[in-house]
Parts: C-alpha cells; sequence; structure tokens
C-alpha cells in the first residue's frame, strides 16, 4: 500500500499523487502544470497503461489538463468523478486541447523559420473527446465500492460547482488505512456555491498550501469594492480588463455585476456595457444554471426559485469569433471586457492585455492566484513592460489585485479545516500545492499543532503500512519564464528522469521473465551506463 506523488509538489498545478493497493494503481487528480517549466507536461514519471483508475478532485485544468494525454499515452481505467465536474471537464478539457493545438501551431511557424523540425501537441480536440468514454460519475457522500478493498467517497470541497474533497479507505493483506485527499479547498462566504464541508478522521492527509502563509484581505463589499473600480475607469474613459478562469471565477463576476447594475452603483454609467470574451465561459454559464440541486448555496437557490436569472442582466454580451474579439478593441467605448485564461498564459486575455496595458486610463484587475512564472504574477509583483507577441509593451494601466474574490481557502480557514480532521488525529500530512516558499511554511505550521507534517517533493513515496518513506523526491531546478508566445519547451533533464522512471516501472514488470531474456537486458543496460561512466 503506497502513495506516491507526480505533481503540485512545492508548486501550485499540475496535481497529480497516486495510490498502489491490491496490485491496483489510482491517480488522484492529473493536472497540466502552468506558469513554470520546472516539470515537463510531455512526459509522465509513471506508465500510463498501468494506471487502473482516475479519481478527480475537480474540473480546474491544473487538476485535471493532462487526462486526454494519460488516454493517448494508453490509460484504459475509469475515471470517477462528480456529476457538475463531469459536465464542466468535458468543456474545459476540449477548450484545453485547442489551445494545445493553437500552440503547436504557432511554435512549428516559428521552428519552421528557423529549420526547427515539427512539433505535435500534448494532445487533440480528438483525444479530449474520447474521455467521456471513460467517465463515470457519483454525487456527493455516495460510497462507492471502486475495485477490490477500496472505498471512495467525494465531499463537497466548496471551491468550484462539483469540487471535492476525497474520502479513500483501503484494505490490504488484513490492514486498513484511511486518507484524504483535500483537493483546492474552497473559501467561506461565496456566492453561487456552499462552503467547504470539513471531513472528520483519517489515518493520512493530502493537503493544499495555496494560501498557508498569508490571509485574505477583508473586503467589506465585493459590490462596492468593484463597483467603485469600474466607475473610476469607465469615468476616465478606459477598459476594465480581469482576466479570469472562465469556470467558476467568471459565473461570481457576472453574480456581482448583475447586483451592481440592479443597485446602480455605477453613477457614470449605470447600464455600463460588458463583455463576455471567452466560448468557454458561455459554455460553463449554461452548466451553472443547469441542474444544480445538491450543489448551490442558500442565497442562489432562492434566487433560481423565484425565477432569477444568476447571471443575466441588460448590456451584457458574450462574443464567440475572434472576429468579435478583435473588434472589442478597435471599439473605444468605455467596457468591462472579462476573458480567460486566469493567469494570463494562453488565451485572448493575452491580446486584451497587449492593447491596452499601455493605456494609463485603463484598469487590469486580478481576480484570482497567479502563479510563480506567469504573466498575471509578473504584471503583480509591479512590471514595467512586458514582452507579448514579439513586442515590448508598456504598462502605464492601473493594476488591481482584488483579493477579496478567492476561491481557495486562506491560512486561517486551511487551519480550521486540518483541525477539524484531527479527531482522530492522523498519522501524516503531506502538504501539496503549494509555492516553494509556502508549502514547507504551511507543514512547520501544521507541526507546531503536533502533527506529523511535511512538504512533500516530485517523485517522493510513502508505505502507508509502516508510515515510511520508501523512495526520496526531489526538487526540480527553478526556470525563469518569458512572455512572447507559447511556452518554451520542457527542459531535457526532467524528460530523462521521466523515462528513467519509466524504465524502473519496466524492470519491475519483467519479473517472471526467463532468463536468457533478462540477462540480455540488464547486458544491455551495463553498456548504456558504462557508456554514459556512471
Amino acid at each position: 500500500m503506497k502513495l506516491s506523488f507526480f505533481g503540485a509538489d512545492q508548486f501550485v498545478t499540475g496535481s497529480c499523487h497516486c495510490v498502489e493497493v491490491n496490485g491496483k494503481k489510482i491517480l488522484i487528480d492529473c493536472g497540466l502544470q502552468q506558469g513554470r517549466d520546472e516539470i515537463s507536461n510531455e512526459d509522465f514519471p509513471f506508465a500510463p497503461n498501468l494506471i487502473d483508475y482516475v479519481l478527480v478532485t475537480h474540473a480546474h485544468i491544473d487538476h485535471s489538463g493532462r487526462i486526454p494525454m494519460l488516454l493517448k499515452r494508453g490509460f484504459q481505467g475509469e475515471i470517477l468523478t462528480t456529476r457538475l465536474t463531469a459536465d464542466l471537464m468535458r468543456i474545459m478539457l476540449l477548450d484545453s486541447a485547442h489551445i494545445q493545438e493553437q500552440e503547436a501551431e504557432w511554435k512549428n511557424r516559428k521552428g519552421a523559420r528557423a529549420g526547427q523540425p515539427p512539433v505535435d501537441p500534448l494532445y487533440t480536440i480528438e483525444d479530449a473527446q474520447r474521455v467521456s468514454e471513460f467517465l463515470k460519475t457519483c454525487e456527493y457522500d455516495q460510497v462507492i465500492d471502486l475495485c477490490e478493498g477500496v472505498q471512495v467517497t467525494f465531499t463537497d470541497a466548496g471551491h468550484l460547482l462539483g469540487s471535492a474533497s476525497i474520502h479513500v479507505t483501503m484494505t490490504e493483506g488484513g490492514e486498513t488505512r484511511t486518507i484524504v485527499f483535500s483537493g483546492d479547498i474552497g473559501n467561506v462566504d461565496q456566492p453561487i456555491i456552499r462552503d467547504p464541508i470539513y471531513p472528520t478522521g483519517a489515518d493520512y492527509v493530502v493537503m493544499e498550501s495555496t494560501y498557508g502563509d498569508r490571509n485574505h484581505t477583508e473586503v467589506w463589499s465585493y459590490t462596492d469594492d468593484l463597483a467603485k473600480i469600474i466607475d473610476e475607469t469607465i469615468t476616465k474613459g478606459g477598459n476594465v480588463v480581469i482576466p479570469s478562469f472562465a469556470v467558476g471565477r467568471t459565473q461570481e463576476l457576472l453574480y456581482f455585476i448583475r447586483e451592481i447594475k440592479d443597485q446602480k452603483l455605477v453613477k457614470s454609467n449605470p447600464d455600463f456595457p460588458v463583455y463576455i470574451d471567452s466560448p468557454l465561459a458561455k459554455q460553463a454559464t449554461t452548466i451553472f444554471t443547469g441542474d444544480l440541486h445538491g450543489y448551490l448555496d442558500e442565497e442562489a437557490l432562492k434566487l433560481v426559485s423565484d425565477g432569477t436569472h444568476m447571471f443575466n442582466f441588460s448590456n451584457l454580451r458574450m462574443t464567440e469569433t475572434v472576429e468579435e474579439s478583435r473588434a472589442l478593441n478597435m471599439d473605444r467605448t468605455p467596457k468591462v471586457i472579462i476573458s480567460a485564461s486566469g493567469m494570463c498564459d494562453a488565451g485572448r486575455i493575452r491580446h486584451h492585455l497587449k492593447h491596452n496595458l499601455w493605456r494609463p486610463e485603463s484598469t487590469v484587475v486580478f481576480v484570482g492566484y497567479q502563479g510563480e512564472g506567469t504573466l498575471g504574477r509578473h504584471l503583480l509583483e509591479g512590471a514595467k513592460s512586458v514582452k507579448m507577441f514579439g513586442e515590448e509593451i508598456t504598462v502605464a494601466a492601473k493594476i488591481v489585485n482584488f483579493t477579496g474574490l478567492s476561491s481557495h481557502a486562506d491560512r486561517d480557514h486551511l487551519i480550521a479545516w486540518i483541525s477539524a480532521v484531527q479527531h482522530p488525529k492522523p498519522r501524516h500530512v503531506f502538504v501539496v500545492h503549494g509555492d516553494r516558499e509556502v508549502a514547507p511554511f504551511f507543514a512547520q505550521t501544521l507541526v507546531g499543532m503536533g502533527l506529523e507534517a511535511h512538504a512533500v517533493q516530485y517523485t517522493e513515496t510513502y508505505d502507508l503500512i509502516t508510515s515510511t518513506q520508501v523512495e526520496s523526491g526531489y526538487l526540480p531546478e527553478r526556470k525563469t519564464k518569458t512572455f512572447d508566445g507559447a511556452p518554451k519547451a520542457a527542459p531535457a533533464y526532467d524528460r530523462l528522469v521521466s523515462v528513467g522512471n519509466m524504465m524502473t516501472e519496466l524492470i519491475k514488470r519483467s519479473r517472471g521473465r526467463d532468463n536468457k531474456s533478462l540477462a540480455s537486458f540488464g547486458e544491455q543496460l551495463k553498456k548504456l551506463l558504462e557508456k554514459w561512466d556512471i
């Protein structure tokens, strides 16, 4: 019975963990890394064809974004998640595949001029469409008999519609262990979705730590503060550009803007135009207005019951085509533009930033976490200029970090969450999904609370029966990030490590083969090692 870590290990994106029990391998999330290219997105440190199940905590791409690639590399198992996560994943993975194809096309156009060989996308739209064939869904608190000796239960994590913490009970060789995977723990008092449910009791906990070193700034009124920003910018004749995750955060913004318009809080133009420039956001909003039984909070339920459309108001427009998106920057009418991606590393938002960052009358409002190495983090850290699409862009627009809107629990609420799990106290807490400075700091906080805890490293493996580390991990070398088109290719060293891990898996599977074949294989490896002076 083992637990291994393959992503979001002292980093905030790319979540991927693996439990091995009774000969089965179960992944919890399979996310895409965003921001710094410390770990290659192009390879797995395990053999995808040997994975039996994938449990998905929620639909955000940093938790689900490499599932199509998993299928592409040979996965034939079952993917289990909540009903609404499955609905959102279907559209989000298609959107991600579209971005992968666009980035490969961009690289190939640039590479052709430099005489470089063509590259393939991580996965295609066809790969993303295949995910539905493997999806099975459940509801919150439903006990699922996953396989021999394994039961799983999804509980509301309060982070996104359908998001979950996953409680896994495993029995092997007469020994039983329970483990809770927190997923992304939600903030409290958010619009639309419910507060997170705090699980109780587990032998082990795998816990996120995104905001483990700080609390959110207290905001007296989301609508008042956002209305003030919009009013000031429109009065100056500028645009309010909001990089936003198309799923979850965009719908929250629409919820607040509906209130702003109902209360006429923007005096300069009470009926200011609002554009959602994201086909994905439009599709997601449709899901947010569908069958949400068991997912909405009390206030949102009241709105729905009295016939109010949570996300609809006058002068709201949703763009579909690239031409419509481009036209927004030709129109000088002051407006609010909400566009993806939320960290500014891909999508239409980059074009809106190119056309607005240099304008002192415009405002760029960040409403979510900005990962290390992303353009969003670079702007928040005070960049005076950024290079985009081969052009140096001066940053003259007002940059606002609207910290009141966060779908992640802050430090105090993370502590409240783990305090609830301490009945009985877990044997160990594995801290993940936090920056390199944050995860170890939060792990020390837990140690100070009397818990056994540490911030895990990439490829680290634990024996859950003996509660001991059986394989150490490592922290990949940090890379800097430039902001000129598509992300750079993955480091060769990380690809080498990935291939090495695959070789280890192959050796393990060779047990029982005939001696002649094993001797031949061993001799080939020996010659290779001698060639590299190892």
